[in-house]
């Protein structure tokens, strides 16, 4: 059975990425992101992932315009695990920015990480368009993410699987109330994703306010903190998330 990616191709796409970032000679800046998110419970995109507590590390290299980020995420109780790897690309100082993701939640099932057959792989495959407007006093951002690849599949009338590009639209609005920075945030399903979002047409998934500020504990350190009320009108939940974040 042919493989949907084999592994050499995969890998050997990230290597070049990498390669071609850094033989880049004129850039301004480098820059690693070390980090960790502990949080009361995971939710995404308005869907609740289970497991409860979780702690989520970020390992992030950017140069220039380009960018590389490993982001997870392992509940407690270690019955949840996901890693996602995205690349991204920003056209310009004031252009959109181009994604392309590979998310893997599938944790210790019986999905293997290594595995990217095309009906057996629990790999979902991701694209990505967002823009922010240029303007300061209404820096609305609006992005949109498209299942192209990997697991995301639907029964068609003949009863195969094919791929159902679930795809997801999402606007966000950050503002600052004294001493917190503020985010709305308002995404929505365009059409039947069962399989991810459960939804059967056009949903309103996720409606949310995040809060973040910092504890000063001394003059050279403060502890991140943000919490996040989530609303999903599509399944008629909601929650309350709290978090702090780790970084050097």
């Amino acid at each position: 059975m042919k493989t949907f990616f084999s592994k050499k191709i995969v890998l050997g796409s990230l290597v070049a990425a990498v390669v071609c970032a850094l033989s880049i000679t004129e850039v301004k800046a480098q820059e690693f992101t070390v980090q960790g998110d502990v949080v009361s419970s995971y939710v995404w995109r308005g869907m609740y992932q289970g497991g409860g507590a979780a702690f989520q590390p970020t390992l992030g290299f950017g140069i220039g315009n380009f960018s590389v980020t490993a982001w997870g995420s392992t509940n407690f109780g270690g019955g949840n695990k996901e890693l996602d790897l995205t690349l991204a690309y920003k056209l310009g100082e004031a252009g959109p920015t181009l994604t392309v993701a590979d998310l893997w939640w599938e944790g210790e099932g019986a999905y293997k990480y290594f595995n990217f057959k095309s009906h057996e792989t629990g790999h979902h495959f991701e694209a990505g368009l967002s823009y922010t407007l240029p303007v300061e006093k209404f820096p609305l951002s609006v992005a949109w993410y498209t299942m192209f690849a990997g697991k995301d599949k639907k029964l068609n009338d003949s009863g195969e699987l094919k791929q159902n590009y679930s795809s997801y639209l999402e606007l966000n609005y950050p503002f600052s109330v004294k001493n917190v920075d503020l985010n709305v945030t308002c995404g929505a399903v365009p059409y039947k994703a069962e399989s991810i979002y459960t939804n059967s047409g056009f949903a309103v998934t996720n409606i949310a306010l995040k809060g973040m500020t910092e504890i000063k504990i001394n003059d050279k350190f403060s502890l991140p903190i943000f919490a996040q009320a989530i609303w999903n009108p599509c399944v008629e939940d909601a929650f309350l998330v709290f978090g702090v974040t780790l970084r050097p």
